[in-house]
């Protein structure tokens, strides 16, 4: 079974984020891009991955932050641009697709496979603006310590 029948197969419910990231480092680039290209899974994918978001944020180290964080994830092909905005306010997070009129804090932008290595824990986002895989608008200090508010698994 490849990597993108794999995750196609996955009952998201059921995994744990350490077996997701174990998961997204065993894929090869050409099989992110099968996810990448196949809407309906990738759709799957990025709302997974954004709902799990909530659920492993750190509100004792988040503290008093207050900030908008606006993810965009480029499509391949045909496949469009995903927007989802994580708001981190009062201690908690929310996390909602689509872009608000709110303005964010931070903005990054980044491909299918590097998004999918970020949230995985298999790619450092520092080494990731150094190496251009990820672009950043707004505060870039709070961007390079985001992974902080959430508990990342390694895989």
């Amino acid at each position: 079974m490849s990597g993108a029948e794999e995750i196609a197969a996955l009952d998201f419910a059921s995994v744990t984020p350490e077996e997701f990231a174990r998961i997204v480092k065993g894929l090869s680039a050409k099989e992110i891009g099968r996810i990448a290209r196949d809407e309906e899974l990738r759709t799957r994918v990025l709302k997974e991955v954004f709902g799990r978001m909530e659920r492993q944020f750190k509100p004792d180290v988040a503290g008093s932050l207050e900030a908008l964080i606006r993810w965009k994830v480029t499509g391949q092909d045909e496949v469009p641009e995903a927007v989802y905005e994580t708001k981190i306010s009062g201690g908690t997070c929310t996390v909602s697709e689509g872009r608000s009129e709110a303005e964010p804090r931070v903005t990054l932008i980044m491909g299918d496979a590097d998004f999918l290595k970020l949230v995985s824990g298999n790619s450092s986002p520092v080494t990731m603006f150094m190496m251009r895989k990820v672009k950043i608008a707004g505060d870039v200090a709070l961007a390079s310590g985001l992974t902080r508010y959430f508990d990342i698994p390694k895989a």
